[in-house]
């Protein structure tokens, strides 16, 4: 189990998930709103599971939950695998979507340490 701390020492990481969750849902929307949204379905779903994932990881550590390292790595594991995906495609909303999603994971590693 983790040990608690308070929650000004995962602000950072919170705003991180919050930015990363709020980009993911933008970009899902969008992505179905595209021509050919069979070739986006990918990224939709890794979209949710990043939104999913973020928004837990945001909550454990707002509560300070005993597993918040194991959550921010799983997080960092979506985050990662979604900016791969989004960096697939040229739309705007998809490359925000990489970015917000690579600083999230960043800031998700960190919490290991």
């Amino acid at each position: 189990m983790d040990s608690p701390q308070t929650y000004a020492g995962y602000a950072a990481c919170i705003e991180a998930c919050n930015a990363c969750a709020a980009a993911c849902n933008h970009c899902a929307v969008s992505c179905l709103q595209e021509r050919d949204v069979q070739h986006m379905a990918r990224c939709v779903a890794l979209d949710m599971d990043c939104v999913a994932a973020c928004q837990f990881a945001a909550g454990l550590m707002a509560r300070g939950g005993d597993f918040v390292v194991v959550s921010c790595l799983l997080c960092a594991d979506i985050c990662d695998a979604c900016a791969k995906e989004c960096r697939r495609h040229d739309a705007p909303h998809c490359q925000a979507c990489a970015k917000a999603c690579s600083a999230c994971a960043v800031e998700c590693r960190a919490m290991e340490g």
